[in-house]
């Protein structure tokens, strides 16, 4: 696999959501550990819902027909449901007041669509992570 490619030269599927990804990651621990009902926990909770609703969308869009899949749609993509699940039950356990239920739907959807997910994207043999272990940092 060729992976001399710049940023700019990905796909804009692959632009979005990369950059909501990390977005997602980097807000993620600010909305879950402030200060429950603040109005922090609160921005920075609508602000990760639309970044994790954009980054499950965007992969969508990303099909890999190399390893196997279903119409280009891997293993990873069962993460896409899970998110959309997990961030949706999230919202009703909100909306109906049932915080622990809330917690645990952010907390799980949090660390299957960020951690689980991101770790699975930049494994080497993947193309995020040829470049970024071999083309940016030169690892092999």
């Amino acid at each position: 696999m060729n992976t001399a490619h710049s940023f700019q030269q990905l796909s804009p599927a692959i632009q979005v959501h990369v950059v909501t990804a990390i977005g997602a990651l980097l807000l993620g621990p600010v909305a879950l550990w402030a200060r429950k009902g603040s109005h922090t926990h609160r921005r920075a909770g609508y602000l990760w819902v639309a970044l994790m609703l954009a980054t499950a969308i965007t992969s969508l869009f990303i099909r890999d027909f190399r390893i196997p899949n279903l119409a280009g749609y891997t293993p990873i993509h069962l993460l896409t449901l899970l998110t959309f699940v997990g961030v949706g039950a999230g919202i009703v356990a909100a909306v109906q007041r049932r915080i622990a239920a809330h917690q645990k739907a952010m907390r799980s959807a949090y660390i299957g669509g960020c951690l689980v997910a991101g770790a699975f994207t930049l494994l080497p043999s993947r193309f995020l992570g040829q470049m970024l272990w071999h083309q940016t940092l030169g690892w092999v």
